[in-house]
């Protein structure tokens, strides 16, 4: 029997980004780079790892946003599309580079690389990846579990119970219909709790969520195993406390993983490299220059300064001694903490942001390979395990409240209230408020359905819970794209409060409506009547 056990979570997120007036949106980019870089390799990777019989457990935490885009027709056409000049420009980068082998190298892999993505998206996944994910859960060794619907940050939307709700039931409403059963877990958006949410859960019918290492430590009673148990408050929610070890391997600035001089710089991209008369289809409004996902340089050091060509086969070599050293270190903290209070095995929750894998981090869907088969072939020490599977063996955990708490920088919720974005709020209040008093008014029972005033209020909810996506006031606080975050919650407040005239007014209007529906097609399953006081999920 193994002496401790590991899961492994993967939380995969992005915010609600479709564009559909516009044949070229900077934004949209956001979905194409994670499903090249992140998404399809996981799934090639996953799928393989079944091919070849090994045992791997991994829970994977997909939001509704991101899966209504994965599903969506519009973005899947504009993703191959996308994928498509990439592959183009890296033929012509090959032939510009017949002089310079190692170029020329590099860009023969990127033409076989996005022809392998592009392969595994139309032929593997027949623009499907979501139904190649509910078929690999099915198989025993992948879980998958949902987020809050549009990743609202639950501590903000707190003070009106109706947006909780609503954020909560439609993820878990969502998740069914896309994957054909309910989910056990959530995982709440930023990993943010805050005492009262566990009544939301508990109504929808979760089991077990996730909270920083903070919350844990800081519960209603000591934690008598740390972080490597979970605890279970009185509406009988699980919660899986972070690790701080395996957390800090990988994502430390100056000492994780990600940062080794052999592994692929992030920051230089042949977008801003070439001259612009050689980037035509990477050129926005012509002159914004974008991201081709062509890289050619090694981070070869911290510290600036010239970079070094990229080796895909010294980046792969290194993955595998990552993965090594990071199970050497799993099984010396499993031995480490073996001797606890009992005889039950500690579990290590290492939890990372999905896109860290592939993304970010390129050769992160490598490491993780690799770690997966090791764990399986090379040892008997730690095995993986997921949530769901430990509570099934231990069903019976310490009575405790977690304490308010995110995965934010210092674990409070600064990062997402804050001077920066403090002024959205109000707003977010009032629009949610006025939700609850329209639900009030509608028959409870039944299913919602399509008449016009209905068809409008489930536009109207849909438009209220995209302006609370939690990726708003991040970015604000970040600063990376803050005019684009204000307007996206400025623009759905505004398509809140116009759809609402109509129906206080009367004054339809089948045009504004339509365009307002074909932009955000997201929740076909949403229903207006979760705002109401006193509904249950």
């Amino acid at each position: 029997m193994p002496k401790g056990y590991l899961a492994i979570v993967l939380h995969a997120h992005l915010p609600f980004v479709r564009h559909p007036e516009h044949d070229n949106f900077l934004e949209e980019l956001w979905f194409y780079e994670a499903m090249a870089e992140t998404y399809i390799p996981l799934i090639k990777m996953l799928s393989r790892l079944e091919d070849d019989g090994v045992g791997y457990k991994l829970l994977l935490s997909l939001s509704p946003t991101l899966t209504s885009m994965m599903e969506d027709d519009l973005l899947q056409q504009r993703f191959s599309r996308h994928l498509g000049r990439v592959i183009r420009l890296a033929d012509q980068e090959a032939a510009r580079a017949e002089t310079t082998p190692e170029r020329r190298r590099l860009a023969v892999f990127y033409s076989d690389y996005y022809r392998d993505v592009l392969f595994w998206f139309e032929d593997k996944c027949r623009r499907r990846p979501t139904a190649v994910l509910a078929d690999l859960a099915g198989l025993g060794n992948l879980d998958l579990m949902t987020c809050g619907a549009t990743h609202g940050f639950l501590p903000i939307l707190q003070q009106n119970p109706g947006a909780v709700r609503a954020q909560v039931v439609t993820a878990r409403d969502h998740h069914k219909r896309v994957f054909g059963r309910r989910p056990d877990g959530i995982w709440l958006p930023e990993c943010a709790y805050y005492p009262g949410v566990e009544d939301f859960l508990a109504e929808a019918g979760f089991s077990y969520t996730f909270v920083d290492t903070h919350g844990i430590e800081n519960a209603s009673s000591s934690p008598l195993r740390g972080v490597y148990a979970p605890i279970v408050d009185g509406r009988g929610i699980a919660y899986f406390g972070r690790d701080r070890e395996t957390s800090y391997q990988v994502w430390s600035a100056e000492q994780g993983y990600p940062g080794h001089q052999n592994y692929r710089e992030f920051y230089r991209d042949l977008g801003f490299e070439l001259p612009e008369a050689e980037l035509e289809e990477f050129v926005i409004d012509g002159h914004i220059r974008v991201n081709t996902g062509l890289k050619y340089n090694r981070i070869t050091s911290r510290h600036g300064g010239e970079k070094a060509l990229y080796d895909p086969d010294a980046a792969r070599e290194q993955a595998a001694r990552h993965a090594e050293h990071f199970l050497e270190n799993r099984v010396r903290q499993v031995e480490r903490l073996a001797h606890g209070p009992d005889d039950r095995p500690p579990l290590i929750v290492a939890p990372y942001d999905a896109e860290l894998y592939g993304h970010w981090w390129f050769e992160g869907p490598q490491f993780l390979d690799y770690v997966l088969r090791k764990i399986h072939y090379d040892q008997e020490t730690v095995k993986c395990m997921t949530p769901a599977e430990y509570l099934h063996a231990w069903p019976e955990n310490q009575l405790a409240s977690p304490a308010g708490s995110s995965w934010g920088g210092d674990g409070t919720y600064e990062f997402w209230i804050n001077d920066a974005n403090q002024d959205i709020i109000p707003g977010l209040h009032k629009a949610a408020d006025h939700m609850t008093h329209l639900a009030a008014t509608l028959r409870p029972g039944g299913d919602f359905g399509e008449s016009r005033h209905e068809a409008v209020l489930k536009q109207m909810m849909r438009e209220l819970m995209l302006a609370q996506s939690s990726d708003w006031p991040f970015i604000m606080r970040t600063g990376t794209s803050p005019d684009y975050a204000r307007k996206r919650i400025r623009d759905h407040l505004q398509r809140f409060w116009t759809l609402d005239a109509m129906c206080a007014d009367g004054g339809w209007d089948e045009k504004t409506f339509e365009a307002i529906r074909q932009a955000d097609t997201l929740f076909p399953e949403c229903d207006p009547r979760l705002y109401a006081p006193g509904v249950g999920g």
